[in-house]
């Protein structure tokens, strides 16, 4: 063939292909893209033989998301810029499509990154859609799950598919963030996701039946652990207010939400005694509503913590059936006189006088206001007058308050606005009949807010901001706009920070209303001026009218203490550690993709550092989610290393993965079970001296219960492998090689006793797990001494004699019986010795469990010159 033949045939794209192998493997990018350009040029067919060269590349290889032929997809697409002639249009229908449907085949083996690139050079979204429906139902087939739902979210065809079969796999895959994309958008499918969440939350659902919906999809019980109701209920509720559905529509997931908040109220006031009863009953009424079964549950659960008088007048109240009433609460409902029979409250809203208690005084901050400074706005012309005050004021501060709905609805309406100046304080009523929506209300709202001459003291705006918002949509549709804002959170972390002592003319640490710890306002209230806040009504009923005296000098108190702590700050802040002007640190409302923004950065940053080798102090976003024990994150411990020994901890049941890795290393490891309530490990942690490891809502209520430090809050978003870095980190422990494995990962015995392979033979056949075989096939070596095979955690453990075993039974003096069954008999011949836990009878052996468990910490274990190179080999063997 002469040259001018081969000119008019163009380069073949097999041989382009594989002059690209050259530079991709020595990852000499630029020459890749210089043979790349060059070689597009010379084929005769480019988007044709772009699929040769595809359809020739190596597809999904495990590990690796960047592949040779990725690159070149990104190469090519550079190209057609550059070549603009080069179209689908100028190809014929039959050359097109069967182009599309090439390419589409190509999304069925390959990687997930070749999507955007095909579907763009192909038009694949034009395809029929009853053919991309179909390449989907193959994914599927496949059990590329996720896959398939991108696909069909880059197709937009999501309405094409059935909803349950695109998204339960997902959801049992632990990939809710999948199937969430994929309905969002659609109202009809969010609708359908959420219901059938909700659908699982009843404490009874038993995954099974899904399970077998799905038989080509593999699944082990333990990979759809977090399939229960607690959890699902949390996503069920979010999911909620994301998409804006109808709490209606989702009765299980709202049952078991208030059955929770029942079960927080009870304790709340009758163990803690943190509410007054005025305050419980309100909640009570709110939460139980209408529904049947809660009334009965609150019935049983006042017989337990109040006794029967109590629990005979609530069940009077809501008339709950006589065969559905506990035992005796019959007879005590015949015993009681009429005026006994009815659930009596105090009228506080008239007893209660402006001036509290001495000792009420004594302990806590007083208003510094009398009575008649204290002016409710709920009608335009008391708005007037508040308006011509306080926009002429320099400083005011600000507050609110909303009625509490313990996560049962997420739409929280502010119902009392506080505006404090420094010889008044206005409450606007949004509760009061035809104020709230008032257009002179709205309009006055918006020019408190966006005026720069006067500044406005608060303390956690974002939370005030969003009930703003849920009150008034307007605000969503023309946003607020914020000047002059100081949040003096932002001050009481600098405070916090700082190395100045602050004043401690208050005790250390204020209980509020029993034993609640001081935090928050009422902490930097006591920190800058001598007492805290009495938090007692902080929980109240907000939109219950008319509002008790003690609610009315709560809600002044809040923003009052603002102004003083903002005077005394301001004159002297170098003694608290603060700039000058406290003003340069005003929050002005944020700009929300700056801080998406800086949120991605500091979350990509806190992963980093948990990769590697060297201890940090958590960062800047951990700070602000309050995530390590007491206020604020403290900097790992000073001082030597610990043995992994000295650590002793309780997880909660939302932490077991992390239970289990710090016991993979030697950690004394206690861990909840799934049903197990939270209060649980206040009470292991006070009885052992345990730390307690937990997360999110629990945190603040395990940690009152327990002394400081006692208590470590992680983020549930994290790996459990990257808490575990965390923990470890945070308490100075330094486990080495000689720990993995030192407790027994079932049940965290320390203590083992070694069993030859001879003994483990006999035993095995002695309760029928071996068939009779000769005794030379797995007997014909001597045996060596155990002590010349111990493993290399032994130094670590208590070792029992083999002798303490009942040679009958096969059972440890505590009763566990060795777990023969475990043993698989095609291991005997290669094992020589094995390793039994005398708590559980768990059987252990070595394998490559510990090469992997060596990678993953290589981080954190000190490895000595003594281990050095046999834990090299063993990581590398690992990788």
């Amino acid at each position: 063939m002469n040259q001018t033949t081969l000119d008019a045939a163009g380069l073949d794209p097999v041989e382009l292909r594989d002059q690209l192998f050259e530079p991709w493997g020595r990852k000499d990018l630029q020459t890749l893209h210089v043979l790349a350009q060059c070689g597009f040029s010379k084929l005769s067919e480019p988007l044709e033989d772009m699929l040769t060269i595809l359809e020739g590349c190596p597809g999904k290889q495990k590990g690796r998301s960047n592949l040779l032929g990725h690159h070149i997809l990104g190469e090519f697409q550079k190209w057609m810029k550059a070549n603009p002639q080069v179209t689908l249009s100028s190809l014929s229908e039959q050359q097109i499509v069967s182009l599309r449907h090439r390419a589409l085949c190509l999304l069925v083996d390959t990687q997930p990154s070749y999507v955007d690139g095909l579907v763009n050079i192909y038009q694949l979204d034009y395809l029929d859609p009853d053919k991309l429906r179909l390449h989907i139902i193959r994914l599927q087939a496949l059990n590329c799950y996720k896959e398939a739902a991108a696909l069909s979210i880059r197709l937009k065809i999501q309405k094409e598919l059935d909803m349950e079969e695109m998204c339960i796999p997902l959801i049992l895959q632990n990939k809710l963030a999948s199937a969430e994309s994929f309905v969002t958008g659609h109202k009809d499918l969010e609708q359908q996701l959420v219901t059938l969440l909700d659908s699982w939350c009843h404490p009874n659902f038993s995954v099974e039946p899904v399970l077998k919906r799905f038989p080509r999809l593999s699944l082990s019980k333990q990979s759809v652990s977090h399939i229960q109701a607690k959890l699902l209920t949390k996503h069920v509720f979010r999911l909620m207010d994301k998409f804006e559905i109808d709490p209606g529509l989702c009765p299980r997931a709202l049952h078991k939400r208030r059955l929770d908040t029942l079960r927080y109220l009870m304790y709340k006031t009758f163990v803690e005694k943190g509410m007054t009863e005025d305050n419980w009953s309100d909640h009570v009424q709110y939460v139980v509503a209408d529904d049947p079964e809660l009334q009965i549950v609150l019935v049983e659960m006042l017989v337990k913590y109040c006794g029967l008088q109590k629990a005979s007048q609530w069940s009077i109240k809501y008339s709950v059936p006589r065969h559905r009433l506990p035992c005796g609460l019959w007879e005590k409902q015949q015993s009681l006189s009429p005026e006994l029979q009815q659930v009596h409250l105090t009228n506080s809203a008239q007893a209660e006088e402006w001036i509290p208690s001495q000792t009420h005084c004594e302990s806590f901050y007083q208003v510094p206001l009398p009575k008649e400074k204290v002016h409710f706005v709920d009608t335009q012309d008391t708005l007037k007058t508040c308006r011509n005050i306080v926009l002429k004021e320099g400083v005011v501060g600000i507050d609110m308050e909303w009625q509490p709905t313990f996560g049962c609805n997420s739409t929280q309406r502010v119902a009392l606005i506080q505006i404090a100046v420094y010889d008044q304080c206005f409450l606007l009523d949004l509760c009061a009949n035809g104020f709230c929506h008032h257009p002179d209300t709205i309009s006055f709202i918006r020019s408190l807010f966006s005026e720069k001459n006067v500044l406005k003291l608060a303390y956690g705006m974002s939370g005030d901001i969003k009930c703003l918002l849920a009150t008034w949509q307007q605000f969503k549709e023309e946003p607020l706009k914020m000047e002059a804002m100081l949040d003096l959170l932002n001050i009481h972390k600098k405070i916090q920070r700082s190395k100045f002592r602050l004043p401690q003319d208050g005790p250390k640490e204020v209980l509020v209303g029993g034993d609640s710890a001081e935090k928050g306002l009422s902490l930097l209230v006591r920190q800058v001026l001598g007492k805290p806040l009495d938090k007692t009504e902080q929980m109240s009923n907000w939109e219950k009218r008319p509002l008790r005296i003690s609610q009315i000098r709560y809600a002044v108190a809040d923003a009052c203490c603002l102004l003083e702590v903002y005077s005394v700050l301001s004159s002297n802040p170098s003694q608290f550690g603060l700039p000058a002007d406290l003003r340069s640190d005003s929050l002005i409302q944020p700009d929300q993709s700056r801080d998406k923004k800086q949120k991605e950065k500091q979350t990509k940053q806190t992963k980093q550092e948990c990769q590697g080798a060297q201890r940090v102090s958590p960062s800047q976003s951990e700070a602000e989610k309050g995530l390590l024990c007491g206020e604020m994150p403290q900097e790992p411990q000073d001082g030597p290393l610990l043995p992994p020994q000295q650590l002793r901890v309780v997880c909660d049941n939302m932490l077991q993965g992390l239970g289990r890795y710090l016991r993979c290393l030697g950690v004394d490891v206690v861990m909840l079970e799934n049903n197990d309530d939270h209060r649980e490990a206040a009470k292991l942690a006070q009885a052992e001296g345990r730390v307690i490891l937990t997360c999110g809502q629990p945190f603040q209520t395990l940690r009152s219960q327990v002394g400081e430090g006692r208590c470590l809050s992680l983020d549930c978003s994290e790996k459990a492998k990257d808490q575990a870095v965390r923990v470890l980190r945070h308490f100075n422990v330094q486990p080495t090689p000689g720990d993995i494995f030192s407790r027994c990962q079932s049940c965290n015995s320390d203590e083992y006793v070694a069993v030859p392979r001879n003994d483990m033979v006999r035993m095995l056949r002695q309760k029928g797990f071996l068939q009779d075989q000769d005794d030379d096939d797995y007997t014909h070596q001597a045996e060596e001494a155990i002590s010349d095979f111990l493993p290399r955690y032994a130094p670590q453990c208590n070792w029992a004699p083999l002798s303490g075993l009942d040679p009958d039974t096969l059972t440890f003096p505590g009763g566990a019986p060795i777990q023969l069954h475990t043993v698989p008999p095609g291991l005997l011949p290669k094992i020589p010795h094995f390793y039994v836990c005398t708590r559980c009878g768990k059987v252990f052996w070595e394998g490559s469990h510990f090469s992997r468990v060596l990678s993953m910490f290589q981080d954190v274990l000190q490895i000595t010159d003594e281990d050095g190179n046999s834990a090299a080999e063993l990581v590398a063997a690992a990788q």
